[in-house]
């Protein structure tokens, strides 16, 4: 998903600056909301997992180049459920800034570039889970259509924010709108795996209960909204 140097540059990337500074803004709020059901230690340590959990996903999974940027497998969705939107937001950023700064430098310019593709589906997750999650239900007992939505539209928000950013940088040409739709096409594999994943991993935190109450994961992972 990182948009390479150079497609987005010069006064373009004030739109950039702009959009960036809108997630952080509406990741403090998440924060804020965070605080109202978890204490300042569970969140810092859900940021610290969040933020391992993303520098995993860029370093360590296997990522391929395609089309107009790169395939990784960004779980942004099992970030969500197991920590919560505010430290799977947090996360996110310091993850892409910790790969930026120690692994791949050359990246930093798309800096704001990258954190708004990853932040803004994120939110959507976010809205889209209030919507389809009855408040009654934990995320434990999720069914897969539940979490095929979510990634859905995570994956899908990723896809869509590279398509804007490479055809505001650079425009409609035929080579360019070729890229795009080979990259969107190929994420596809990302959107089958990450439903799977996603419930691995909530059947282990469900059958992990005793450890996974504790305070490490967010409230709504075990309980009511």
């Amino acid at each position: 998903m990182h948009i390479e140097p150079g497609v987005v540059d010069g006064a373009k990337m004030a739109l950039a600056y702009g959009t960036a500074a809108a997630g952080a803004g509406y990741t403090l709020k998440l924060a804020a909301d965070d605080l109202k059901a978890h204490n300042v230690a569970s969140l810092a340590v859900r940021t610290v997992l969040a933020t391992v959990g993303t520098f995993v996903f860029f370093e360590v999974l296997p990522h391929f180049a395609v089309g107009v940027s790169e395939v990784h497998f960004i779980l942004g969705t099992t970030l969500f459920l197991l920590l919560g939107p505010a430290a799977a937001a947090m996360g996110l950023v310091f993850g892409l800034l910790m790969q930026g700064t120690f692994f791949a430098p050359s990246d930093m310019p798309m800096f704001f570039v990258n954190m708004t593709t990853l932040l803004f589906p994120l939110f959507a997750v976010h809205a889209m889970a209030k919507r389809i999650v009855p408040q009654a239900t934990a995320y434990v007992d999720l069914d897969y259509a539940q979490v095929l939505k979510m990634s859905a539209v995570y994956q899908g928000g990723v896809v869509a924010w590279v398509a804007f950013w490479a055809i505001y940088g650079q425009g409609f040409g035929v080579e360019n709108v070729q890229s795009v739709l080979t990259f969107g096409a190929a994420y596809m594999l990302v959107i089958l795996l990450e439903p799977i994943a996603d419930l691995a991993v909530l059947a282990g935190a469900k059958g992990l209960r005793g450890l996974t109450e504790k305070g490490v994961f967010t409230h709504r992972l075990h309980n009511a909204a």
